[in-house]
C-alpha cells in the first residue's frame, strides 16, 4: 500500500509536479552543456587547445559535483523547492553574464561558479521525487526528470551550435539565460510545497557524515555511485570530442551540421521514461545492464568510416546512456535507508566528477591518438560498468 501523504498518480498534483521536474531538469542540464558545441569556437577566439576549451564544461560540473552535497546538507534546513528555485535562477544569471564578460579566464570563473550555484537542483530534485511521489510511480517520476534532462541537454547544445553560426556564440548563450530564468519561474509556480520533508535546524556536520557514511557501507550503494560516475565520463568524453572529430576531414560540417547532430537527445527523452516503467516491471539489474550494453555498441558503430554509421552510434550512446542513468538514479532512492537527500547528494557527486574527470581525460587520449584512442578509453570505462551492473543484477536476483 502506498504512504499516506504522498503525490499519487492522476492527481492534478502529480502532473504539476511531473512538469515542474521536468523544467528543472531542463534548465539545468541545458545550462550546464550549452557550452559543448562551442568548444571549436572557443580555441579559434581565445588561441586555447581542445582539452583547455573543454575546462568550459569540466569546471562547471567539477564544482556542481562538490556543491551538491553543500546543497543537499542546506536543503535539510531550509527546504527543497526554495533551494531549487534559487539554484536554478542563479544558474541562469550567471549563464547570462558569460556572454558579456571579455576574457576567457573570467568566462572560466563564472562557469565554475554557475556549476556551483546549479548544484542545489539535481540531488534536491531526486530527494524531493523520493519523499512526495507514491513508491510505485517514482521509477516513471524519475524517468520524466531524467527525460528533461535529456531533452534540456539537447536544446541546449542543438540550440547554441546553430545560434553560435548564425550569430556568435554570446547571443547564444545570452539567449539560454534568458529562456531558463523563465524556466526557474515557471518551476516555482508548479511544483506543489513538500508535505513529507522534516526539516532539521541549523547544519549539522556530524549529523551529515554519519549519514553519507552510513550510505558508503550500504553494499549496493557504492556500485551505483560508481556506474553513475563511469558511465557520464563515457558520454561526455564521447560528445566533447566528436565534435572535433565531424568539424575535421574527411566529415567537414558545419557548426550547425554538428549541433543537428544533437537531436539524438530525443532518444535519450524517450529511453529514460521507458526505462523508469521498465525497471518498475522487469527490474533494475537487467534494465541498467542493457543500457551499459547498448552504450558499448553505440561506441563500436562510431569507430566505423560512414558518417550514418557514426550517428547511429551516436543515437546507441545516448540511449543507453539514459536508460543506464535513470534506472541508477532512480535505484538510488529505492534502495537508500533513511536520508535519501544524502544518498543522491552521494550519486551526484560521483556523477557529476565522472564528467569533469573522465570528459577531460579523453582531451589527452584526442590529443595523443585521435577518436580511435577515446573510443578504447570508452571501452575500457564501459567494461567496468558492465561488470558492476551484473554484479547489481545478481544482488537485486538474490534478494
Amino acid at each position: 500500500m502506498p504512504a499516506t501523504g504522498v503525490i499519487r498518480p492522476g492527481t492534478a498534483a502529480y502532473a504539476r509536479t511531473r512538469l515542474a521536474l521536468f523544467l528543472a531538469g531542463f534548465s539545468t542540464f541545458s545550462l550546464l552543456y550549452a557550452v559543448q558545441p562551442m568548444l571549436p569556437s572557443f580555441t579559434s577566439e581565445f588561441g586555447v587547445g581542445a582539452s583547455e576549451a573543454s575546462l568550459a564544461l569540466s569546471l562547471t560540473t567539477g564544482f556542481l559535483a562538490f556543491s551538491i552535497l553543500c546543497a543537499g546538507a542546506v536543503s535539510e534546513a531550509i527546504g527543497r523547492r526554495g533551494l531549487m528555485f534559487g539554484s536554478m535562477a542563479c544558474g541562469a544569471l550567471l549563464h547570462i553574464a558569460c556572454a558579456v564578460v571579455p576574457g576567457w579566464h573570467t568566462i572560466l570563473t563564472l562557469r565554475a561558479l554557475e556549476g556551483f550555484m546549479l548544484g542545489g537542483v539535481p540531488a534536491v530534485a531526486m530527494a524531493y521525487l523520493a519523499e512526495e511521489i507514491d513508491p510505485r510511480a517514482l521509477g516513471a517520476s524519475m524517468g520524466l526528470y531524467v527525460g528533461g534532462t535529456a531533452f534540456g541537454g539537447m536544446m541546449g547544445r542543438l540550440g547554441m551550435g546553430a545560434l553560435t553560426e548564425l550569430a556568435s556564440w554570446r547571443v547564444a548563450l545570452g539567449t539560454l539565460g534568458v529562456i531558463d530564468l523563465l524556466a526557474a519561474l515557471g518551476f516555482l509556480w508548479l511544483l506543489p510545497p513538500s508535505r513529507n520533508f522534516v526539516r532539521r535546524k541549523g547544519v549539522n556536520a556530524a549529523y551529515h557524515f554519519e549519514a553519507w557514511r552510513a550510505h558508503l557501507r550500504n553494499p549496493g550503494l557504492p556500485l551505483l555511485f560508481v556506474t553513475g560516475f563511469l558511465v557520464l565520463g563515457v558520454f561526455v568524453a564521447t560528445f566533447n570530442y566528436l565534435t572535433f572529430r565531424l568539424s575535421a576531414a574527411p566529415y567537414g560540417l558545419s557548426q550547425t551540421q554538428i549541433s543537428l547532430v544533437f537531436a539524438v537527445f530525443l532518444f535519450g527523452v524517450v529511453a529514460s521514461t521507458a526505462a523508469g516503467r521498465l525497471a518498475d516491471r522487469f527490474g533494475r539489474g537487467p534494465v541498467l545492464t542493457a543500457g551499459v550494453g547498448i552504450m558499448a555498441l553505440g561506441l563500436g558503430l562510431t569507430l566505423l568510416p560512414m558518417l550514418a554509421m557514426v550517428i547511429f552510434g551516436i543515437v546507441g550512446i545516448t540511449v543507453g546512456f539514459f536508460v543506464a542513468h535513470a534506472v541508477a538514479s532512480g535505484w538510488v532512492g529505492r534502495m537508500a535507508v533513511g536520508s535519501k537527500g544524502h544518498a543522491a547528494s552521494l550519486y551526484l557527486l560521483a556523477y557529476y566528477l565522472g564528467s569533469s574527470c573522465l570528459g577531460s581525460a579523453g582531451g589527452w587520449f584526442w590529443t595523443h591518438g585521435g577518436w580511435t584512442t577515446v573510443a578504447g578509453f570508452n571501452a575500457v570505462l564501459l567494461g567496468l560498468a558492465g561488470t558492476i551492473a551484473g554484479r547489481l543484477w545478481w544482488t537485486e536476483r538474490r534478494s
